[in-house]
């Protein structure tokens, strides 16, 4: 079972929100918005997403990492070294 298992409802309710704004990206392109008010809307979207990411990697530490930990082992080194280049990636973005 993953990390976000117990909260998926809501997962794919901020995904389809996030998918929205990025279809209204799509529209104010399409209706030649002003570029100013089009990077507004990208800013919101991407501080959505990088909250998104915040969230998945908290249950992913929570859970999974934290069940490696318990079990010990070379899983246990694995799990974090997964999570620590997963954090490196995020914050290279």
């Amino acid at each position: 079972m993953h990390g976000y298992t117990a909260n998926k409802d809501d997962i794919l309710k901020r995904l389809r929100r996030i998918e929205g704004q990025v279809r209204g990206l799509q529209r104010l392109v399409d209706e030649d918005t002003y570029c100013i008010d089009v990077l507004t809307q990208v800013s919101a979207t991407t501080k959505a997403l990088q909250s998104f990411g915040l969230t998945m990697l908290e249950d992913h530490l929570y859970s999974c990492v934290a069940d490696a930990i318990a079990e010990g082992g070379d899983g246990a080194r694995d799990k974090v070294q997964e999570a620590s280049q997963a954090i490196a990636r995020m914050v290279r973005t």
